[in-house]
């Protein structure tokens, strides 16, 4: 036995897996904090809570991007930890506010699946939903990574290749309410 998650290899992965990925995650004021330090914010949306309440929310909510990379960071011991490269984003949706104090999960879907022509590594495609602690879907997005093999002789997958949108209409975006 290890101590360490050596991670999933393309073989392990089949179109209709469904993965809950480990360890919710509450978020903070102390994300906003270093978000901003090391970004800076140009949106008075998520610098202002005075701003926030005048367009009719409780405060401002954390910073879209904070969101997406705590959601997309929650999927890479399942997803990219064997990656040989991050290969594309689409039809990605920020749903909902997250707000400090919210806890937050991913869930990730298996799509699509194609092992390349060398026989070495694959593509996967996932669709991945961010959850906050009332089951609230708060993000989705598709993204699609090559994964390298373990197992060079394992029989490969029929190739299943999601036909995703090039561009998502205005009545697929979500404004805050």
């Amino acid at each position: 036995m290890t101590k360490t998650n050596a991670g999933r290899f393309f073989e392990d992965y089949c179109v209709g897996e469904v993965i809950n990925h480990a360890v919710p995650r509450t978020v903070s004021g102390g994300e906003r904090a270093i978000y901003h330090m090391l970004y800076p914010a140009r949106h008075a949306l998520y610098s202002s809570d005075l701003f926030a309440q005048r367009c009719g929310l409780p405060m401002s909510p954390l910073d879209d991007m904070v969101a997406f990379h705590i959601i997309f960071g929650k999927t890479v011991p399942d997803i990219s930890l064997n990656a040989l490269a991050n290969l594309g984003y689409a039809e990605g949706r920020w749903l909902a506010p997250v707000w400090p104090g919210d806890t937050l999960r991913s869930r990730s879907e298996v799509i699509g699946i194609k092992e390349n022509s060398n026989g070495k590594s694959g593509v996967i495609w996932v669709r991945t939903t961010g959850l906050n602690q009332n089951e609230q879907a708060v993000i989705e997005y598709v993204r699609w990574v090559m994964v390298r093999k373990s197992d060079l002789n394992a029989r490969s997958p029929e190739a299943v290749i999601p036909k995703l949108s090039e561009s998502l209409s205005v009545d697929q975006l979500v404004v805050p309410e």
